[in-house]
């Protein structure tokens, strides 16, 4: 179990759902807002952003990733430069989204903005794939005691094992389960690691989308994951490198009731007749009548019975106890058979 604010984590309760603004505010606070109240709307739980600095972050000569490069930078500093926010901006978004009633969450990627969202009183630490084994930052938002939400893309089993075992047990930690591809194609997504990670590291397990459209994150409910982040944008043709992996409005309005709607249908593991079934079932259900009409004494036989809708007395189910038996009183034709009126 986890608790983030006035929500607690567990499969005991509805998953936790992130709305990913990340970058996609575009280094606009405008489109930020606008961002967090599309997200408030959707009932999302919780709105991430990322803070860093990007000198911080990434030397002069750091490359694009191949996705990143459709955006035009030149470079990953270039990028982060023109996608960096302030603290100030922060601590404004952060009174914004308390103001709006949605938790706000941010992935620090230096000590610094590790130190500011602390200061600025998260409720929790997301931690990106890309710093899993990052353990200088990991021990610093470690000595913090919140919890600790760490993806787990391109990672290896024993990576995992090495920073939880680094970690201890000093605060709560999720692991999220994600493909670091942007978009991720369907056969990289590997729902059923969850069947791995969770009687390993008996850590509840979240699931961090990249693919395109909505249905993935969807499954991974029913597979059983606790948390669900996926990227967010007002229009995924933006210039950035994160909009076309990410949801516009109304398909995370879309996400986030499929998911309720799902997480209603799993139910009890008790094979059991629905209170909605009982009347249908009566209804539909085929009980035994005569096909002609019969006398006393006569013995029943396989042709003298009809399966007939509504369920009678007899259900179809028993004929074979039926056939042999002796009629006690007159039937007519149609009318259904009673173990009473049978010896």
């Amino acid at each position: 179990m986890i608790r983030i604010g006035n929500r607690t984590v567990s499969d005991q309760e509805p998953a936790y759902i992130i709305a990913e603004i990340g970058v996609n505010h575009n280094g606009s606070m405008e489109l930020a807002k606008r961002l967090i109240d599309h997200a408030h709307d959707a009932q999302v739980d919780a709105v991430k952003f990322q803070t860093f600095h990007h000198e911080e972050l990434v030397s002069s000569q750091a490359g694009l990733v191949e996705y990143q490069k459709r955006s035009g930078y030149s470079s990953q500093q270039e990028m982060l430069r023109r996608l960096e926010l302030s603290e100030g901006d922060f601590a404004e978004l952060k009174c914004y989204c308390d103001a709006r009633g949605i938790t706000f969450l941010s992935t620090p990627f230096d000590g610094k903005s590790a130190e500011f969202l602390q200061r600025l009183e998260v409720e929790a630490f997301k931690i990106g794939s890309g710093d899993l084994t990052h353990y200088p930052l990991l021990g610093q938002i470690q000595s913090y005691g919140k919890p600790m939400l760490l993806s787990t893309g391109m990672s290896t089993l024993g990576e995992i094992e090495g920073v939880l075992d680094f970690l201890g047990d000093s605060c709560p930690v999720a692991l999220f389960h994600c493909t670091s591809a942007y978009p991720a194609a369907y056969a990289d997504l590997h729902l059923r690691a969850i069947e791995t990670l969770e009687p390993a590291f008996r850590k509840i397990v979240g699931y961090s989308d990249h693919s395109l459209g909505l249905e993935v994150p969807i499954a991974a409910i029913a597979k059983g994951y606790q948390f669900i982040e996926k990227h967010f944008t007002l229009d995924k043709s933006m210039e950035g490198p994160d909009h076309r992996a990410s949801l516009e409005p109304d398909e995370m309005k879309r996400m986030v009731q499929a998911i309720r709607n799902v997480e209603a249908s799993m139910g009890k593991s008790a094979k059991r007749i629905a209170r909605s079934e009982v009347e249908t079932r009566k209804l539909v259900r085929r009980g035994i009548y005569a096909r002609r009409a019969l006398i006393p004494g006569e013995k029943l036989q396989q042709d003298d019975l009809l399966y007939l809708r509504p369920l009678s007395s007899i259900e179809a189910c028993e004929y074979q106890n039926v056939i042999g038996k002796k009629v006690r009183r007159e039937v007519k034709q149609g009318e259904p058979l009673v173990w009473e009126d049978l010896s």
